[in-house]
């Protein structure tokens, strides 16, 4: 009887949970080669991977999710575990495996592969069940700084093209940036800008890259959270965007928590995500307040 009790418990979880499913196939962003590709390797290859919402949850809303690591990695919890979590609220996600600094790869590099995955979400949005106005992006750590690279670097497209991919636009329609590095100056990340712009950067790569000083009143929306005790990336970095957001008169949430490292993620496991992180349902909330979840 005891062990009916406990499969009859599984069964009504299951039951309870969202349906979450299985992500697609990586797709490369470039089916002919990626411009800039120092080879044919699979880390020359920057790719796409669609994870979607059961068809009944769908809000038909979008994010584009780029994984930290430094520049050097890409840490599947912050990829992978965030897709699957916000397939929950019925958001269709879309993790992208970008070039790294670990393999030779150095700006505009990444920001190239970052911009070209919106433009690859909307140019496929039929296809994938989104609304080409409802696509926002998602990073942390040094995926926050790519993330926050795109809201301040974006670009209309170019209507005349010849890559159908390349004439849309590149512009977010929000940005969520989780513990991001966003400086190349001293209170930023020093890993990340070795990565992203060598060993001696330019004056003039360091300010472009500084995302603080590249806000304007075109930057999108933008939910940022941040730990006042985390030791990698310091708090400050999220402040000092936030700030250049309010001088532009740009919409934001800002959540610092007191506790928690660096990485932290979503601090929980999929698929039952129990208990996660807060920042996870303060998320959520602004999510509901921008249209991408009911």
């Amino acid at each position: 009887m005891k062990h009916l009790r406990v499969l009859s418990s599984l069964v009504t979880l299951m039951i309870s949970l969202p349906l979450l499913a299985d992500p697609g196939t990586a797709i490369p962003l470039w089916p002919s080669g990626a411009p800039g590709a120092l080879g044919d390797k699979a880390t020359d290859v920057p790719t796409i991977t669609p994870y979607l919402p059961a068809k009944e949850t769908a809000t038909n809303a979008a994010i584009v999710i780029f994984p930290g690591g430094g520049y050097g990695g890409l840490a599947n919890h912050e990829g992978d575990h965030y897709a699957r979590f916000l397939n929950r609220s019925g958001i269709a996600c879309f993790v992208v495996t970008y070039r790294l600094g670990s393999q030779g790869y150095r700006h505009p590099i990444m920001l190239q592969d970052a911009a070209r995955s919106v433009r690859w979400v909307r140019a496929n949005a039929a296809e994938q069940g989104v609304d080409p106005k409802r696509v926002g992006v998602m990073g942390s750590s040094a995926g926050g700084h790519l993330a926050s690279t795109l809201l301040t670097h974006f670009d209309a497209g170019d209507p005349k093209a010849a890559d159908p991919v390349d004439r849309f636009s590149s512009r977010p329609d929000l940005g969520i940036l989780c513990y991001p590095v966003i400086t190349m100056e001293s209170f930023g990340h020093a890993g990340s800008r070795k990565n992203l712009l060598g060993e001696h950067p330019s004056a003039e790569d360091i300010r472009m890259l500084s995302n603080e000083k590249q806000v304007s009143p075109g930057t999108p929306p933008t939910f940022i959270w941040h730990t006042w005790e985390d030791e990698a990336v310091p708090v400050r970095n999220a402040l000092e965007f936030a700030a250049a957001l309010e001088r532009n008169g740009v919409p934001f949430d800002l959540h610092v928590y007191q506790k928690g490292r660096h990485g932290i993620g979503l601090a929980t496991q999929p698929p039952e995500f129990t208990d996660p992180h807060p920042w996870a349902a303060d998320l959520v909330f602004w999510l509901k307040g921008q249209g991408f979840v009911r």
